[in-house]
């Protein structure tokens, strides 16, 4: 143990696979009475509760925005779009938190409760009329409505990103913990993992199912400030399922600051870029090994790496671990001396880079489905029957309502069957089910695209509108394709970020 924080120390990041896991007394943790997957099933449980409040809110929010805070459609879209990039851009922060200083459960539960308090907040914002602008038509006499602007306007924003701020630092902590209640190591667990990745998509696709019919449902018929109010609720309900759980957790102690092993790196990197790298990687600081730990494809394994081995990718940075003569005869500072395995730690971080890029698109089209979609459904016909109207902004929740379905038989038909194929515990590649989904979506913008030219055609040649339910098809399948890509997604990160953290 004494080894392992003198390595930390000198500014190494360890693999942490195979860390100790600790209860919640901060004493090591038994495999018969911690983790698996009745320890993760109360983390699925506070992951459904939480999409289930935020979905609730983000979902609708531009129809509230609109109507209640009277900002112009374009001005509301930037408003929603703006805060579901806060949350996905404050998963940084939340990851960051958790690794290095307060562990993945208390990062969920402080920012949880950050998280409730935007929701209270909304509702009592909602509820007073003092905190909103005077009612009016925004449909009809949009000239007439006066856009909230000072400390209304203050408030609203206030408890808007209290909740991005919650939200982005609790979710990427909840598949990171839940993931952490299965032991790599073994092989019967490292196929529950994968079957804990379907689980967690199934509860994110219940929550938002609940979310998309009954809370929005509540929202449109009871007003937004009970909607706001049930979120609350159901907030509420998550964190007293995560805490419910805490006797059976694996816990993973937080490493102390990670950029600083990072930033290491690099900096050494740039101060020995005149230096000649040497022909055998194992001479590498570090990078000693037994002829018997290299791989076939020339890579070598570091005794020190905690199973990262030498690539030659982003060879550049290899240079922070040649040794000089100078070195030698002194210790050197980490900030001029690396190890192979702080080395290939980042060389991980740099090769995800691309795959979190393709994802940016996939995340804009998801940002139109949830503003400019739900607004085209507004002026649709939602007649259902003679008396009931659909809010538009269920719609959304018709994929997932397949996918509650689809999910469970993916797990149980499709992953086994690809298993005998590939070999795989997941059956297909992350990356493969990740690229399978991206190119799915595609078709979701297309038929997207041929909807609302139907849609203006008959509204502007025949004078008709069209039934709302022609804007099913660009949501199922983009139901599919976020199966297919978020799972996907998860997997891949949090395997690969094993190497350097568990939450990134």
């Amino acid at each position: 143990m004494e080894g392992r924080r003198s390595e930390h120390k000198d500014g190494e990041l360890n693999n942490m696979s195979e860390e100790t896991t600790l209860d919640w007394r901060g004493r090591p943790s038994n495999p018969h009475k911690h983790g698996g997957m009745r320890a993760a099933a109360f983390v699925l449980g506070l992951q459904t509760f939480e999409i289930m409040a935020i979905a609730a809110v983000g979902n609708n929010l531009i129809t509230y925005v609109i109507n209640e805070m009277h900002f112009s459609l374009s001005k509301s879209a930037n408003i929603v779009t703006n805060f579901v990039g806060t949350i996905f851009l404050l998963a940084l922060l939340g990851g960051y938190l958790s690794d290095s200083y307060l562990g993945s459960f208390w990062t969920m539960l402080i920012f949880g409760f950050v998280e409730l308090s935007g929701f209270i907040l909304l509702s009592v914002q909602a509820h007073l009329s003092q905190l909103k602008p005077p009612k009016c038509d925004m449909i009809h006499n949009p000239s007439e409505c006066v856009e909230a602007k000072g400390f209304k306007a203050f408030i609203f924003f206030v408890a808007l990103y209290l909740v991005a701020l919650g939200s982005g630092c609790v979710k990427p902590n909840m598949i990171a913990h839940g993931a952490d209640q299965f032991r790599r190591d073994d092989p019967s667990q490292s196929k529950k993992l994968s079957t804990y990745f379907n689980a967690a998509y199934f509860a994110f696709s219940v929550g938002e199912l609940v979310a998309l019919t009954v809370l929005v449902w509540v929202q449109t018929h009871s007003g937004m400030d009970v909607g706001f109010g049930v979120s609350a609720a159901v907030m509420a309900m998550g964190l007293i399922s995560l805490v419910s759980g805490t006797l059976y957790y694996r816990n993973k102690r937080p490493l102390g600051s990670i950029l600083t092993p990072l930033a290491q790196v690099i900096v050494a990197a740039v101060l020995k870029r005149n230096h000649v790298l040497p022909s055998n990687p194992q001479l590498l600081h570090g990078g000693q090994s037994n002829v018997n730990d290299s791989n076939n494809d020339g890579s070598s394994l570091s005794p020190r790496s905690g199973g990262l081995f030498h690539t030659e990718r982003f060879r550049f940075l290899d240079k922070a671990c040649i040794n000089t003569q100078d070195e030698a005869k002194s210790r050197e500072s980490p900030w001029r001396l690396c190890t192979v395995s702080q080395v290939e730690q980042v060389k991980t971080l740099l090769s995800i880079i691309p795959i979190f890029a393709c994802t940016i698109i996939f995340n804009t089209i998801l940002a139109q489905l949830q503003t400019f979609s739900v607004q085209q459904g507004s002026s649709m016909n939602t007649h259902l029957g003679h008396s009931f109207h659909i809010p538009p902004a269920s719609l959304q929740s018709i994929p997932y309502l397949m996918l509650i379905f689809v999910v469970p038989l993916y797990d149980a038909l499709f992953v086994p069957f690809a298993r005998r194929i590939t070999g795989r515990d997941s059956g297909i590649s992350p990356l493969q089910r990740i690229g399978f989904g991206l190119f799915l979506a595609t078709f979701s913008m297309v038929a997207a695209a041929l909807m609302e030219r139907r849609r203006r055609e008959e509204a502007v040649g025949n004078g008709e509108i069209i039934s709302i339910f022609w804007i099913t098809p660009q949501f199922l399948i983009f139901g599919l394709s976020e199966m297919f890509t978020a799972v996907g997604l998860i997997e891949f990160f949090y395997k690969q970020s094993s190497k350097v953290s568990n939450a990134y």
